[in-house]
């Protein structure tokens, strides 16, 4: 197959530093997501200002840069998808970003898994074609490295509770069938995304930092799905929280000791919220 011709030449014909020069005070370490409702209600918690954009062929991009306790973080609203999303993702890393905090919903292969709960993964199957551009072909590849143990316990820290596990991710998000979920199941998957693989490939051949978690939304069975929160908008809180712990990993982990906020009550509030999941 055409996937498994991995070239690891460096200089490809066109390269993120072509299109994107370093950007004199760019945050070193930026925060992102897929929803853009959840994007938008993380720039209204915040002062921010508009301090670059970089685009694809049919959407622009805006980099906003945040500023919480006198730490910088650039923010940006991350396309779904292997492809496009791993595209943009060269773009912050050209421009001068040494660290990033991912995340987004997933759906779940476990109906005991309940909504909004964080899942950290581990490993990635790669059922996508972007990471085999970037890594030798192989089933899966691994997550979080360098980064899982310092986020597991940032979580344990303050009693937060969260899954860890395989993600299978797909392009496919129409061609889920019950046999590959039962395949992906039997793998050891525990929940299903569109990026993570190809993230992790991306971090693995530049040798950046990329922290990349979920938290659960909809859920699939080999007889149904169930859309759950996916789609409503019933548990903006929960998902705020969510949005307010990347930011707050982020900052702690763009510190070498430990940093807590001054002016939020994140500790409390996170652990109100997720000590039930």
């Amino acid at each position: 197959m055409l996937l498994t011709e991995f070239d690891d030449n460096r200089q490809a014909i066109i390269n993120p530093e072509d299109l994107n020069e370093p950007l004199e005070g760019f945050p070193k370490i930026a925060v992102s997501c897929f929803s853009r409702s959840t994007f938008q209600r993380m720039l209204e918690m915040f002062p921010h200002e508009l301090i670059y954009e970089t685009s694809m062929a049919n959407v622009a991009i805006p980099i906003y840069k945040l500023v919480i306790d006198e730490q910088e973080l650039a923010l940006f609203n991350a396309p779904v998808g292997a492809s496009a999303c791993v595209a943009i993702l060269e773009d912050i890393f050209a421009l001068g970003t040494d660290k990033l905090v991912l995340f987004g919903t997933c759906g779940v292969l476990d109906e005991d898994i309940k909504e909004t709960s964080i899942i950290i993964p581990s490993h990635a199957l790669r059922d996508e074609g972007t990471s085999f551009h970037y890594v030798e072909a192989s089933d899966e590849i691994a997550v979080n490295v360098g980064v899982l143990d310092r986020f597991r316990s940032y979580l344990n820290e303050r009693q937060i509770s969260h899954k860890e596990g395989k993600v299978w991710t797909t392009d496919g998000i129409y061609r889920e069938t019950s046999a590959k979920l039962k395949a992906r199941k039997e793998a050891g998957a525990i929940c299903v995304d569109m990026e993570c693989s190809a993230v992790a490939a991306l971090a693995k051949f530049r040798g950046v930092d990329i922290c990349h978690f979920f938290y659960a939304a909809d859920h699939l069975s080999e007889g149904n799905w169930d859309a759950r929160n996916l789609m409503n908008h019933m548990d903006l809180d929960e998902k705020d929280k969510v949005a307010l712990l990347a930011l707050e990993f982020a900052c702690d982990w763009s510190k070498p000791s430990k940093f807590y906020f001054s002016n939020f009550l994140f500790v409390i509030t996170l652990n109100n919220c997720y000590n039930t999941f």
